[in-house]
């Protein structure tokens, strides 16, 4: 008998049998969804406050390293590591820590914490930054030919200018001129005409052009 040819109670009938048949399966499926619905819930808030604490624990550890405070930086980038190490806060740190090597003259300290920001980054964008920061590390450490292997393996992700301007400056270690002025002939071409870093980078190509011309 089709449904629509019953009358109202009889319809009603139906269905009040129909839930009282399927009650426990209807009952089970409004407990998942709402545990799923709590689940996300909270698993969204669980993130927030995560990404809230790791931002506490990379202020604090900006502080020391700013400060010079190196048992307390060391202790801070530790911490950043071991609770957020999955976090872009982490890998910034990192970088950060990489920098400040950097600028003290420790290489080897330098490129351990460009490679964790490396091999720790998330996404194009971030993983073409630490990579960037690894090559510059390893062409200062002499290891020119490992920082142009990197360079060439890294996503652009925007950074098309950055990333021949650096090889550009690898292939002139290397004494590879022609290549030289290549890469940042293609860095201009993918920089912005007002870039403020413009100038100095056609002084870089010119250089290679005059010193070409006295050695020929």
């Amino acid at each position: 008998m089709a449904f629509d040819t019953l009358d109202e109670h009889e319809q009603g009938e139906l269905v009040r049998k129909w839930i009282r048949d399927n009650s426990a399966s209807i009952l089970v499926g409004i407990v998942l969804g709402l545990l799923l619905v709590f689940g996300w819930t909270q698993w969204e808030r669980h993130k927030v406050q995560r990404a809230a604490q790791a931002a506490v624990e990379f202020q604090t550890f900006e502080t020391a390293l700013t400060g010079k405070n190196e048992p307390a930086s060391k202790e801070g980038i530790e911490r950043l590591k071991k609770d957020f190490g999955d976090t872009a806060y982490a890998v910034l740190a990192a970088m950060r820590a990489a920098e400040a090597a950097s600028a003290a003259k420790d290489l080897p300290a330098a490129e351990a914490s460009a490679l964790w920001a490396y091999e720790h980054a998330k996404g194009d964008a971030m993983k073409s930054l630490a990579g960037q920061q690894l090559a510059r590390v390893r062409l200062g450490a002499d290891k020119a030919a490992d920082a142009l292997t990197l360079i060439n393996s890294l996503p652009v992700a925007g950074y098309a200018a950055a990333i021949a301007e650096l090889r550009g400056d690898v292939l002139a270690a290397q004494g590879k001129r022609d290549e030289a002025r290549a890469a940042y002939e293609a860095s201009l071409q993918a920089l912005d005409p007002n870039a403020p870093g413009r100038q100095s980078l056609e002084w870089k190509r010119d250089d290679l052009t005059v010193a070409g011309k006295q050695n020929s």
